[in-house]
């Protein structure tokens, strides 16, 4: 169990994150007509805004608490005068209201994706699998919020916060600092990892098209005639 644990939690995140990030190039220059969202809205615009912009600002608030809440190491909020208890009781709250806006999102998207017959016809199995992936992942999620609750002695959140910045600043030992560490949590990390895996051969690879210069873009002349 403890090479198990320790290839799951101490290889697989480099070996996802390599696929990520070189699958992602590899289907950018070979596969450039695939690298689109693949918007369904022109067969059916019913209920597509409001389940898009639920699933956006949901996935985006949870990605980036997500990541603040690992990769902050504890002296930065203890600083503030945060202490790891009350973070964590933060990051429950958070939690709960961003994964609920989240999955109201996702369960339109995937209701629609799935009922509407045309849209299920141009659907790829990809596309259900990606959609069915982050619902599990966000349920997993969802779930991890009662056990944190009754822990808030935030010892949980201190070991999984120094599992991520043991792997992103590749020192070793990273699989072992989770080891105790309710199953539960453990399984909301291998999936969070493997979306990371799948990312490349998804739709989500639109990510990368994010136009984060779009504000700053410039004002279009028009000339009248």
């Amino acid at each position: 169990m403890n090479n198990f644990n320790t290839f799951l939690f101490g290889y697989y995140p480099y070996i996802a994150a390599t696929v990520f990030l070189l699958g992602s190039l590899a289907r950018f220059e070979r596969d450039q007509f695939s690298w689109r969202s693949g918007s369904s809205q022109m067969l059916s615009s019913k209920e597509l805004r409001r389940g898009s912009n639920l699933f956006h600002v949901g996935i985006l608030l949870l990605f980036f608490g997500h990541a603040f809440g690992l990769l902050t190491p504890p002296a930065v909020y203890h600083a503030f005068g945060l202490t790891t208890s009350a973070k964590q009781i933060l990051a429950v709250i958070a939690g709960g209201i961003f994964g609920g806006i989240c999955s109201a999102g996702l369960y339109i998207l995937l209701r629609r994706r799935l009922t509407d017959p045309r849209i299920r016809a141009t659907s790829s199995r990809m596309d259900i699998f990606i959609l069915g992936l982050i619902a599990l992942q966000l349920m997993l999620g969802l779930l991890t919020l009662p056990v944190s609750l009754f822990h808030l002695d935030g010892n949980n959140m201190l070991l999984l916060a120094e599992w991520a910045q043991r792997i992103v600043t590749f020192q070793s030992g990273a699989a072992d600092v989770i080891l105790s560490v309710n199953w539960l949590f453990k399984l909301h990390l291998f999936f969070g990892i493997t979306l990371f895996l799948v990312f490349p051969f998804s739709r989500l690879v639109h990510i990368w098209s994010v136009p984060l210069a779009y504000p700053l873009r410039p004002y279009q002349v028009v000339r009248r005639r």
